[in-house]
């Protein structure tokens, strides 16, 4: 048999179960487009769907034949709870996660990224950080401008818990008004969000499995 056969098993929404002889076998769950919650996205508009996602975290989580999760980004952001409990999610989980940023991780993209134990993003990507915002109709009281304070703080406390940037840092990025045209906030590119601790390393896919693989390997070391 040749030893660098490599088999997939395609799983549904486009996830893919990668086997190579020799090598653990790992998940690739893809998160692209807008982050769908309650509301439903427009059809034109690539979405993933946060109920289909959470229940295959949990089942990839108890899977035996599963050792290891690789997370590809490539999001324009979307509904805040639903991102964010994608991303405790993949934070929770005790087998080894590894996130690669490609094209963009944007607005709630960013708590995705850092939620895996190692997080990578190509140099070409790109970030955006900026404070919560909602559409619709909005009561202009003082416990609404309270809540999305109490939201904001949670997206801060989990990028901070789960990153090496400061918090002092990521809200002055947030805050930034002199880097986006039309909104509050700031872009930041590969090599700069390894720089400012918010991303790990620069890499790519060759690098992302690597580190994966290099995890599973550790871990199986540490059980015998």
């Amino acid at each position: 048999m040749d030893s660098d056969k490599q088999s997939e098993v395609k799983q549904p929404d486009g996830e893919i179960r990668l086997s190579k002889a020799g090598k653990s076998p790992i998940h690739c769950l893809t998160i692209v487009g807008q982050i769908e919650g309650h509301q439903i996205a427009d059809e034109r508009s690539k979405a993933t769907k946060y109920e289909h996602v959470m229940p295959m975290l949990a089942a990839i989580e108890e899977s035996d034949e599963i050792e290891g999760l690789l997370v590809m980004l490539n999001t324009v952001g979307g509904d805040v709870e639903a991102g964010l409990g994608i991303a405790e999610l993949i934070a929770s989980m005790h087998k080894p996660t590894v996130s690669l940023v490609l094209g963009g991780g944007h607005s709630i993209g960013v708590p995705l990224a850092v939620a895996a134990r190692c997080s990578l993003i190509v140099p070409s990507a790109a970030m955006t950080i900026h404070p919560v915002r909602i559409n619709g109709l909005v009561i202009g009281a003082r416990q609404t401008y309270n809540y999305f304070e109490k939201i904001q703080d949670r997206i801060i406390s989990f990028v901070t818990a789960h990153s090496n940037i400061k918090r002092e840092k990521y809200q002055e990025l947030m805050l930034e008004t002199d880097e986006l045209a039309s909104d509050i906030g700031s872009i930041v590119y590969g090599e700069e969000a390894v720089r400012i601790g918010l991303i790990d390393r620069i890499g790519g896919l060759y690098d992302a499995l690597c580190i994966l693989h290099e995890m599973i390997d550790r871990e199986k070391a540490g059980r015998k």
